[in-house]
């Protein structure tokens, strides 16, 4: 049976960076927690994060110009907190080997999580494209990483890998 990656927000843990969940009730969840597929991780706080903690942006590009030196992730003060981003998102990748997870759904907008969308680095709510620290290691690795937006996709991608 495979296994699922999953921010622990979503399962109603209170590790986002305001000290609140991001819970869903989503059946589609709800089915994989009862499958027992689940394997929740918040990678902020596997790299040593508090909650709560500052609010976060990617500068100077996204998750993968953090992988690559060219980006960085700052906090709204202006505190570096990349090494903490690239700890958590290290993390994850440990726990989906471990449990041999090729799919993973994660916090959109995130600049751990996000994988397609991020905010600027303004800390004014713009919106771009891009992907996390966290999801552009999962990717790079080759598990599928899809969002809450994409719920049904990411079973379907699932139930495909299980047909195979």
């Amino acid at each position: 049976m495979e296994k699922i990656l999953i921010s622990a927000c979503f399962l109603g843990e209170r590790v986002r960076y305001d000290g609140r969940d991001a819970a869903i009730g989503d059946g589609t969840i709800a089915r994989w927690k009862a499958e027992g597929r689940l394997v929740p991780i918040c990678p902020e706080v596997a790299g040593g994060l508090p909650i709560p903690r500052p609010a976060a942006e990617l500068r100077g590009g996204d998750g993968r110009g953090v992988w690559a030196g060219g980006a960085k992730v700052v906090t709204i003060a202006g505190a570096d907190v990349t090494e903490a981003f690239r700890s958590g998102a290290r993390a994850a990748l440990e726990l989906a080997v471990r449990h041999e997870v090729r799919v993973a759904v994660l916090k959109q907008r995130s600049p751990s999580c996000g994988s397609s969308t991020i905010y600027d680095g303004s800390f004014e709510g713009k919106r771009i494209p891009g992907v996390g620290v966290t999801a552009a290691l999962l990717a790079a690795e080759g598990v599928r990483v899809f969002s809450e937006d994409e719920l049904a996709e990411a079973d379907r991608w699932l139930r495909a890998l299980e047909a195979r």
